[in-house]
């Protein structure tokens, strides 16, 4: 498969455009089958990790062709190497134009790629993480904690909250330390069952910092939570709806 032109767009690609996005042409070098729902794909960044420097949670937003259409996701990089410019993607297979793409790429696939709006800088001064998420979030939560593994204070412990909703979820590497809590919590009541998780662990976390990405309501209410109930302030929470329940994410 060729990269998708960059015509056919429509607005969201004009709007990138005029707000500075910068396009890149990505190259599979290999995929990698992590679960039945899960699959990697390894990439050349075409200049991507030579012209923006990389930070946590990174992510991209791809062009993937449906029948003439161009439609973008994004996605975080994993593993990502600047001096080789090279990094994976990692999909949440449901259906979606995204996901059917990864599940055919192969060696030498072209897809266009446009960087725009990823940033975070890592905290300082806190006592601990307090994160919730599910796999679409799974590969920028891995960074987190390859970050905080490599910070001045790799010690931090995080509380780590995953939704799944198929068994084969829990199978999915997580780049937890031995001072970390991982419960997987599978997904009823439209999230409902993992925010209440949330919810019942609360303690003053008011010296933590909070991380949530996970379907937009779900993400909303994790998000009260950690202020009202956690005590977190403001500016001690990034919070990020990954998907729309009920709609296609990949």
């Amino acid at each position: 498969m060729s990269a998708a032109p960059t015509r056919g767009r429509g607005w969201q690609g004009a709007v990138l455009k005029l707000l500075g996005g910068d396009d890149f042409e990505l190259t599979v070098t290999g995929t990698e089958v992590i679960t039945d729902h899960y699959v990697r794909v390894n990439f050349t960044g075409g200049g991507l990790l030579k012209k923006r420097p990389l930070h946590p949670t990174m992510w991209i937003r791809m062009w993937f062709d449906d029948a003439g259409k161009l439609h973008q996701r994004g996605y975080t990089l994993v593993d990502a190497d600047p001096a080789t410019d090279t990094f994976g993607i990692e999909f949440a297979i449901h259906e979606g134009v995204a996901a059917r793409w990864a599940q055919k790429a192969q060696p030498g696939d072209m897809i266009n790629a446009t960087f725009m709006g990823s940033k975070f800088a890592m905290p300082e001064g806190v006592r601990g993480w307090i994160v919730a998420g599910d796999p679409a979030s799974l590969p920028a939560i891995n960074s987190l904690l390859d970050a905080i593994s490599a910070s001045a204070h790799p010690d931090t412990p995080a509380r780590i909250w995953l939704e799944y909703q198929h068994e084969s979820d829990k199978t999915i590497p997580v780049r937890s330390r031995p001072q970390d809590t991982v419960e997987w919590v599978a997904r009823e009541r439209d999230g409902a069952a993992l925010v209440d998780a949330v919810r019942a662990a609360a303690f003053d976390a008011s010296d933590h910092f909070g991380w949530v990405a996970l379907d937009s309501v779900s993400t909303r209410a994790v998000l009260a939570s950690f202020k009202n109930e956690y005590r977190l302030p403001k500016n001690s929470i990034k919070a990020q709806a990954y998907w729309i329940a009920g709609k296609p994410f990949s």
